[in-house]
């Protein structure tokens, strides 16, 4: 016979005080050391990020792509910024576990076998999502903005081919009236824009695990996520514009990957009903609620 045991135990309050404490103090200094590492290597992951708008730039006919800080300071900060964010990605195993070890004795065998992995499967996708804005979305959004500048650059943006042609043969000539549109950006800026999108996809593709969590706790079923499919869409795009820069093109792409989660998240929560309906029907407890009604 199973039996559902739970870790139980008779500590008083002020120790599982201290052992929050404790954990958060583990988490606190996981974080510090992994910015302070990030930071150390902080130009090459500068680098990194800025590599879509790099890539547009040489596609639009910029042999040299340059870019502007116009504060002392601005540099320094965007550093720290870059440092932040990635020590968090860094140190978020740790963190994950300090969290699990400190929920762990409160739950149930069951409980721990359902949550275990989903905080597993979490920086998984996470990391799916952020690559897949890093390496898909930002790359078109940056190729399509920037090729507004000219008409030549905007048929370099839409037809990518034309970049193989000489530099000269898609540029306009130079003319005696009228003011020549630069893009001159700002790493800040243009770093803003990259993390916004790399933490809104990331964020945005734990909607499986999310839900799915939810439906094993019992919480959310298969069919109410059917019926809600048209508040989904609705809620999926505020959404995206909340999270995106204010451009519909990312706004769209967005909706277009996290849409997808969230039909993939009925497929498995439906799973999981079966897989309990089972279970229920062998031990001889289950209650048909068609039947019922």
């Amino acid at each position: 016979m199973k039996t559902d045991q739970i870790d139980d135990s008779s500590a008083p309050l002020i120790e599982h005080l201290a052992e929050l404490r404790n954990r958060l103090i583990w988490s606190v200094l996981a974080f510090l050391v992994a910015m302070l590492l990030c930071f150390a290597v902080a130009e090459p992951i500068l680098d990194f990020l800025l590599t879509p708008i790099e890539e547009a730039m040489r596609a639009l006919g910029n042999p040299n792509p340059t870019m502007q800080y116009t504060a002392p300071q601005e540099y320094f900060f965007t550093m720290v910024h870059i440092s932040v964010v990635a020590g968090l990605m860094l140190s978020f195993p740790v963190i994950g576990y300090q969290l699990w070890r400190f929920i762990a004795p409160g739950l149930y065998r069951s409980e721990k076998q359902a949550f275990l992995p989903f905080l597993i499967a979490s920086p998984v996708l996470f990391l799916c999502g952020a690559a897949f804005a890093h390496y898909v979305v930002t790359p078109i959004a940056m190729q399509f903005f920037l090729g507004f500048a000219d008409s030549s650059s905007l048929l370099t943006a839409l037809l990518p081919g034309l970049k193989d042609a000489p530099v000269s043969e898609i540029t306009q000539p130079e003319t005696a009236k009228g003011i020549d549109i630069v893009f001159q950006g700002k790493v800040n800026e243009t770093l803003d824009i990259s993390l916004k999108l790399i933490l809104a996809f990331g964020f945005c593709f734990q909607l499986p695990v999310l839900l799915t969590l939810m439906g094993k706790a019992g919480l959310v079923t298969s069919r109410g996520l059917g019926g809600m499919r048209k508040y989904a869409i609705v809620l999926i795009l505020l959404l995206a514009a909340f999270l995106t820069p204010p451009d519909v093109l990312s706004q769209m792409i967005l909706f277009l990957a996290v849409y997808p989660l969230y039909e993939v998240s009925i497929i498995m929560i439906r799973r999981i009903e079966k897989k309990r309906e089972a279970e229920a029907r062998a031990d001889g407890t289950w209650v048909d609620e068609d039947e019922e009604k």
